[in-house]
């Protein structure tokens, strides 16, 4: 219907047991908000083939899944990728290698063994000729490097639930990279992240939700899911001064040039 949003949540733990319990229902929700797409994002081996398997199930709606080890479980690896992963990367409904990437706040996993898992995630996205989906918190130093050293691979990647700062985000588009905003871009004090989100290329702009994790205000405190993916995009359009709808139609079309297969 024209001038109705159609929002796209690009990176959604669906395989977690807080969504797939009750997964049709969650979709449902989605559709109902004028969700028209979703990418289920593993973040370890079987939560990868898990969503392979939901993508292949909800076909249209989850419009592909995401293979890849977290860096929380890097020390689980050895800081290798699991030759399943690498194999089922190859392969259709699999739009993106990730999420990867390096987590220096928590440090669940020696941050040797999180880089060497990051290079094998770039050298697989190259290899198997898709994007990369990364997670870097309090360590943009370390990722930049290993991307400058391995190279992008070339169909791009994005850094999933931003959270850096504007130099941060420079070099994330400077090296060809999206930026993707999550739920906390809505919170009260992320005014720094708001001036952020302001200045990056609309042409290079996500929204996602990250679920079933930081749901956005005003449903904080609840498990996020898909259908909160609207208050993503109401808060980004509002801080740049645009109609949502116009936001909405943009997004989607980096959503396709990104990760394709979404209807």
């Amino acid at each position: 219907m024209e001038g109705v949003p159609k929002f796209v949540d690009t990176h959604c733990h669906l395989a977690m047991t807080e969504l797939s319990e009750d997964l049709c229902q969650v979709l449902e929700r989605a559709q109902a908000q004028n969700v028209t797409g979703v990418l289920a994002v593993g973040s370890d081996e079987e939560s990868s083939l898990i969503s392979v398997d939901i993508a292949n199930n909800h076909a249209g709606l989850v419009f592909g899944a995401a293979v890849g080890i977290h860096p929380h479980e890097a020390q689980q690896f050895s800081g290798k990728m699991p030759f399943g992963l690498r194999e089922q990367a190859k392969r259709h409904p699999v739009v993106a290698v990730g999420e990867t990437g390096l987590d220096y706040y928590y440090d669940n996993s020696p941050r040797d063994l999180q880089q060497q898992l990051f290079v094998a995630h770039i050298e697989l996205a190259r290899r198997v000729d898709k994007p990369l989906i990364m997670h870097v918190r309090d360590a943009f130093d370390d990722a930049f490097s290993i991307l400058r050293a391995e190279g992008v691979p070339p169909k791009g990647g994005v850094i999933h639930c931003f959270s850096g700062t504007y130099q941060d985000a420079r070099m994330a588009l400077d090296m060809g990279l999206y930026i993707s905003f999550s739920g906390i871009l809505t919170f009260p004090k992320a005014e720094g992240l708001r001036e952020v989100a302001k200045m990056v290329p609309l042409d290079r702009l996500l929204c996602e939700t990250d679920a079933p994790y930081l749901a956005p205000v005003p449903k904080r405190g609840k498990v996020n899911e898909p259908s909160f993916v609207r208050y993503v995009y109401e808060v980004l359009a509002s801080v740049r001064g645009m109609e949502v709808e116009k936001l909405s139609e943009k997004i989607y079309l980096n959503v396709k040039t990104l990760f394709g297969g979404v209807e």
